[in-house]
């Protein structure tokens, strides 16, 4: 009898932890699709301030909007999003295009948390990837959960298409 208390109890602590993670991160996504395998495409030494200075300049100068793609490295969900992006060439095609793409790390080393902050915690809002959109001067014009574009263990091509470009114009 202790033995089966002892079973229960531990499923009954552990369940609910397991529901959790394996909805927030997929853990069958994760066999599908390893994040070890993925681009990493977030840098936690970045200067984001000044990066997205920079993209602002070149932004104007091209005539091109912004996306930030706020997340991290270990975010299984940001790597597939920027490997879904990247892998499609359509969706690549509109992309570099419209847009400039920047990676806004948000990690324990490094939460850029004045930048973030700027733009209203998104994260803590909508969790991570999130996606930034903003106009030629930097201003702020849409923000984005990347949960209504996931199709199964990826992205849909005709939900992102379409994101992509409804803020192409």
């Amino acid at each position: 009898m202790k033995t089966f208390i002892r079973l229960a109890l531990v499923f009954v602590l552990l369940f609910p932890y397991r529901a959790v993670f394996s909805q927030t991160v997929g853990l069958d996504d994760i066999k599908s699709q390893p994040s070890q395998h993925l681009p990493k495409p977030y840098n936690e030494q970045d200067r984001a301030e000044e990066k997205i200075a920079v993209l602002i300049k070149k932004a104007q100068k091209e005539n091109k909007k912004i996306i930030l793609q706020g997340g991290g490295n270990w975010c299984v969900w940001c790597l597939r999003f920027n490997a879904f992006v990247r892998g499609n060439a359509e969706i690549n095609s509109i992309l570099e295009k419209n847009f400039l793409y920047y990676h806004l790390n948000y990690s324990p080393k490094n939460k850029n948390k004045k930048v973030f902050e700027k733009y209203g915690n998104p994260g803590e809002r909508y969790g991570y990837p999130v996606l930034l959109v903003l106009d030629k001067n930097g201003k702020l014009i849409h923000i984005q959960s990347t949960q209504p574009l996931e199709e199964g263990n990826t992205y849909s091509v005709q939900k992102v298409k379409a994101l992509f470009e409804q803020w192409a114009k």
